[in-house]
């Protein structure tokens, strides 16, 4: 509570300072006050986060108007922000910049770093893409890891030599020892690099098995039957890993 000090008369006649208290109510108004002059700052920032964020993600320029309709928001104010955003990336210490192209904006390297970014890129490594055997083997292995080849082969319900391979190639499998069974086959587990690839902190992380179908999809649709299917004599196994018989052990 807020002590506001007043004059009083003393017993010569001076004045003397003395405490009035404020009622507590007008401090929680004060205080109410501030909150709402704070909130439209808060949710302007939101806004303009979320502007940034999908014309970073999106191929296509996008206009004023798809902007603040999709967000339900005025477009003189959407303007506004992308005007804030344009003079904010158009710093010469920015590596990006947001241009107006055919009507809309997107964001782009800046053209003085084209060069570099070639340069850059081209040493790279060139992109990881899996054959739809070698992604849904690979989503059993996560899943069920430690897992043996058969195993495998009995969730798959088909031959799995030859993307075992290529999955170990690629690093993205090793083995993790050998099952006290018959035999005693190789026990598979996910690597380092499976994590870095898919972008996992630990495997708690993993995506669901939905998910997993639908990365199964974009494989199939973006890709032909490959020479390790060949080979090996597999064919796309397109049966859902929901769907699949799952083995009780591993």
């Amino acid at each position: 509570m807020e002590d506001i000090e007043v004059n009083t008369p003393s017993a010569d006649g001076a004045s003397e300072p003395a405490e009035r208290e404020i009622p507590e109510e007008a401090v929680v108004e004060q205080l109410l006050i501030v909150e709402d002059t704070s909130a439209p700052d808060q949710e302007r920032a939101r806004i303009r986060a979320v502007i940034e964020a999908v014309v970073y993600v999106t191929d296509e320029p996008l206009t004023v108007q798809q902007i603040a309709s999709a967000l339900n928001h005025p477009i003189d104010k959407v303007q506004a922000i992308m005007e804030e955003l344009i003079a904010d990336y158009s710093r010469p210490e920015r590596g990006l910049s947001i241009r107006e192209i055919a009507g809309g904006y997107k964001m782009a390297t800046r053209p003085e770093h084209h060069e570099a970014v070639r340069e850059f890129v081209r040493n790279l490594k060139p992109p990881l893409k899996l054959s739809l055997p070698a992604l849904e083997t690979l989503a059993v292995v996560a899943y069920k890891q430690p897992i043996t080849a058969p195993e495998i082969m009995e969730i798959r319900g088909v031959q799995g030599a030859g993307v075992l391979k290529t999955l170990l190639d690629r690093k993205l499998i090793a083995s993790a020892g050998r099952k006290n069974v018959v035999g005693k086959p190789i026990l598979y587990k996910t690597t380092r690099e499976f994590m870095i690839q898919f972008g996992l902190n630990d495997l708690s992380e993993l995506p669901t098995l939905k998910e997993f179908e639908e990365l199964s999809k974009l494989a199939l649709s973006d890709s032909e039957p490959d020479a390790e299917s060949a080979v090996v004599g597999i064919e796309i196994d397109e049966t859902p890993l929901s769907e699949a018989p799952v083995s009780e052990e591993g």
